[in-house]
């Protein structure tokens, strides 16, 4: 099917066959096999997210077109704010379908419990990701934990821990009654995600890294970050805010863990340390958001292969192209179709998806795209050049991989 989506991929991720290599670590072997994508065409992008503007603008009825904001409404110190919030992601072994792994957030469809069947789980590896409207308000939770790898050597499924925590995170978050309890924050969900899957007995043991959000309608957004997934907020071209990675050591991010009783008792014994941190260890940042800001938040899929101002650049290349960030006299401004953009289409034959959808399949598909590509060389390439020159690293790191993207979109404008 020639959907938009897959134009979308198939623009930021031409097929091409060329040789990569996929480890997790520097310490195993080398294993080939097909790469799925390349780098993408800017102006190919452009085009399509041009298409985007024009086929939404044309389809979209006269009632549902933006307004222009009155003076009296910009003097307001109250903005209200919404968010178009979408996730993209593709298990590190599999190929990359921006029909199928993609999620557009509907606020009234709550997950209810763990899902411990697997086969209704995203199918996005070891990593995880959530989204929820927090009770009745219009506050929304989200965030992503990239289950740690190392847990299968010891015949445990990173995934379970990682996607139960994930669940467990956005039904106390759906569940939270903001006038009747004490302000939700995002360490404290990322608490009682955390208490849950340790009390959990179907989760034998595992760990995984976690970047929490509360967005909230005042148009603040507060960020728990453990470990080396993370975030970046773009506005207006430009890279606003960026999260720091949290590493004991190289390739040894901070994590929560969940250890089986036969692990405490070697540690005991032989006086092995177990790396357990806490979410109080995780580091709390508080953000101001504006209309038009773009939220993205990813596993380490991601940020071992593109830097800030790569995502930056795919970010752009929709926004502008789709005319919801505009080039004018004065310099970029936001789009006064923004609002159109972020409403979700999926299932209309007649419409395309939502901007959200396009920015967090564009983002994977290029993440994708250099995670198996041995010539350009990433971030965890750089890294691994800087401090074990002697491995002779080229190319991207193949990961699973997992964006939530959300576009922040003040009522009135």
């Amino acid at each position: 099917m020639n959907s938009p989506m897959r134009r979308l991929a198939l623009t930021a991720s031409r097929p091409k066959t060329v040789p990569n290599r996929g480890i997790a670590d520097t310490t195993r072997p080398l294993v080939r096999f097909k790469c799925m994508f390349s780098r993408p065409s800017p102006l190919a992008t452009s085009r399509l997210a041009h298409g985007l503007h024009n086929s939404l603008s044309a389809s979209l009825p006269p009632r549902t077109r933006s307004f222009h904001a009155s003076a009296c409404y910009l003097a307001s110190s109250n903005p209200k704010f919404t968010y178009g919030i979408a996730a993209s992601f593709n298990a590190k072994d599999h190929r990359y379908n921006p029909n199928a792994h993609v999620f557009n957030f509907n606020p009234y469809n709550a997950i209810t419990e763990r899902r411990k069947n697997k086969r209704l789980r995203p199918a996005s590896g070891q990593d995880a990701f959530f989204v929820s409207r927090i009770g009745e308000s219009a506050d929304v939770a989200f965030g992503v934990a990239d289950g740690v790898g190392g847990w299968v050597d010891s015949g445990v499924d990173p995934a379970d821990f990682a996607h139960g925590f994930c669940d467990y995170m956005a039904y106390a978050a759906n569940r939270h009654q903001v006038e009747a309890n004490a302000p939700l924050s995002a360490r404290g969900l990322m608490q009682i995600g955390y208490d849950a899957i340790l009390k959990d007995e179907t989760v034998m043991a595992g760990g995984s890294t976690a970047c929490v959000a509360l967005a909230k309608e005042d148009g603040t957004m507060e960020v728990a970050n453990l470990g080396d997934s993370g975030f970046v907020q773009l506005r207006l071209n430009a890279i606003h805010n960026l999260s720091e990675h949290q590493t004991h050591a190289f390739n040894t991010p901070y994590q929560l863990s969940k250890l089986e009783q036969e692990d405490f008792e070697q540690s005991n014994t032989f006086g092995t340390v177990q790396i357990r941190d806490s979410p109080k260890d995780a580091q709390v940042t508080k953000h101001s958001l504006r209309h038009g800001d773009i939220l993205v938040f990813a596993s380490d899929g991601v940020w071992d292969n593109l830097s800030a101002q790569d995502i930056l650049r795919v970010v752009s290349r929709v926004m502008v192209g789709a005319k919801a960030w505009e080039h004018t006299d004065g310099g970029i401004t936001v789009g006064k179709s923004l609002y159109n953009f972020t409403v979700d289409s999926a299932g209309e034959e007649e419409l395309p998806p939502s901007l959200q959808s396009f920015l967090a399949v564009a983002i994977t598909g290029e993440a994708k795209a250099a995670s198996t590509n041995t010539k350009r060389n990433g971030p965890f390439a750089r890294e691994v050049q800087k401090y074990f020159p002697n491995e002779h690293w080229r190319g991207g790191k193949v990961d699973d991989i997992c964006v939530v993207v959300a576009v922040a979109v003040e009522e009135g404008k």
